[in-house]
This record gives structure tokens, sequence and C-alpha cells, in this order.
């Protein structure tokens, strides 16, 4: 298996083991932003720092203000000091629109996902943006 691929496995596998921390009951997502072989930042669903860890209203529905796990791995390099200029973002699902702008915007110049959101928008963006996109479904657990 080719190098890369072998890292962009491993990296996915870690992505998923980091959802686990999100108190999200409808879906957990992880990230890891990689850059030069080191992560540098990663992030899961959640709310903001400071609130409740309940991501869902008494419906059932996701409350307006939980933040993706890609938009709480930016935020947390944009904290750091450090910068993702080059890096490869890894997620367990799919962008959306939303973070598909601030991924364009972070300089993340690969995103490595494992599952396919019903909405595309966010890859179309990425891809048109010149970014590469990768999907490994049904990568080793």
């Amino acid at each position: 298996m080719d190098k890369q691929i072998a890292l962009d496995y491993r990296y996915l596998r870690m992505a998923r083991i980091w959802a686990e921390n999100s108190y999200c009951t409808r879906r957990q997502v992880g990230a890891l932003i990689v850059k030069d072989k080191m992560i540098i930042s990663d992030g899961y669903n959640g709310t903001p720092s400071g609130f409740e860890n309940i991501c869902e209203d008494e419906h059932g529905v996701t409350k307006p203000y939980v933040l993706h796990a890609e938009a709480n791995a930016i935020t947390k390099i944009a904290r750091s000091g450090n910068n993702s200029d080059g890096a490869t973002l890894y997620v367990t699902a799919s962008p959306c629109i939303e973070c598909a702008k601030l991924i364009i915007q972070a300089g993340i110049k690969r995103v490595v996902y494992g599952e396919a959101y019903r909405l595309t928008d966010g890859i179309e963006l990425l891809k048109r943006a010149g970014i590469e996109v990768i999907l490994i479904e049904n990568a080793p657990q």
C-alpha cells in the first residue's frame, strides 16, 4: 500500500476515535488537521466553550449554535498561533458548505473524509477551489 494512503487510513481512524469525545447523540464527528506529518489541531462537533454539553433540543433537533468538528479544529489553530497552510484535514463526515468556506480560507490543501453526507455542496466548493478531496469509505477500523 502506498505510504500516503496508509497515513490517510491511520489519521482517519484517529479522527473516528476523536469523534467519541462529542456529546452529540444524533451524530458524532471528529476532525484532525495534519501538517508535515504532525497533528497540529483536532476537533469534534459540540457546543461552544462554556455552554452545556447538550447538542440537541428536547425534540432531538441539533441546536443551531453547535459547532462542526472542522470549525472547532480550524478555530483552535487560530487561537494557537500556528497555521494550516498546505495542511490536510481528516474528518469523519464530508464537510458542509459553511465548513468548506473555512477550509478554503484556512489554506488547507487536502481533505480526506470517511463518510459522504446527502448534501454535496461543501465537497463541490472544495473541488472548485482546487482542494484535493478524497473519500475513504469502509476504511479499516
